[in-house]
């Protein structure tokens, strides 16, 4: 049997990880480096049309459900509408001749223990793919960081050549050029 093919978030934490051993160690290599890079260029774009997408693949319709479900639990519509809906219930059996819960409201107290205990893990299932899709982002944005850094540290290690350079220009008799720069000046 074929091992699952890695996906491409499995080999940036993979790459992450030895790359972020390396860079204790004070060893990058090339590779390392040219895949974190590869991986934050593509992923840089569109970070959230693609985490969109691989969610999508990855949930299925018992798992949109739940986040619809949830989506609608934690909204203002579901709490004018649900106060609406018990105000009607407790209005219809005080008032009327055709009551089918008498007070103390036993039936709609049912009701609304059952309301929130599915409610409840429905909730709590949506918030976890919440945070499992906070994860995958987290890791993004810690490589594109971690790009940003090393772009960062290459370019000061280049401003630091041009500053030797410029020393040893400087040096070496570069002070006449200094001077006649000075000299066109005053001119």
């Amino acid at each position: 049997m074929d091992p699952k093919p890695a996906t491409d978030e499995e080999l940036l934490i993979a790459d992450l990880e030895e790359t972020g051993q390396a860079a204790a160690e004070g060893t990058l290599s090339i590779e390392q480096l040219k895949r974190v890079s590869e991986m934050v260029n593509d992923y840089h774009e569109n970070i959230k049309c693609h985490l969109s997408a691989q969610q999508q693949k990855k949930t299925g319709w018992p798992d949109r459900l739940a986040d619809m479900i949830a989506s609608f639990g934690g909204s203002w519509t579901f709490i004018v509408s649900f106060a609406a809906f018990m105000t009607v219930w407790i209005l219809w059996n005080l008032f009327t001749v055709l009551k089918f819960d008498a007070p103390p409201f036993i039936l709609l107290n049912l009701m609304l223990s059952m309301i929130a205990a599915f409610q409840a893990p429905i909730i709590l299932m949506s918030q976890n793919r919440q945070a499992a899709r906070d994860k995958q982002e987290s890791i993004l944005s810690f490589a594109i960081n971690y790009q940003a850094e090393l772009e960062n540290n290459e370019l000061k290690h280049l401003l630091q050549r041009i500053e030797k350079k410029l020393d040893r220009l400087e040096r070496s008799g570069g002070g006449d050029s200094g001077k006649r720069g000075n000299e066109a000046d005053g001119e």
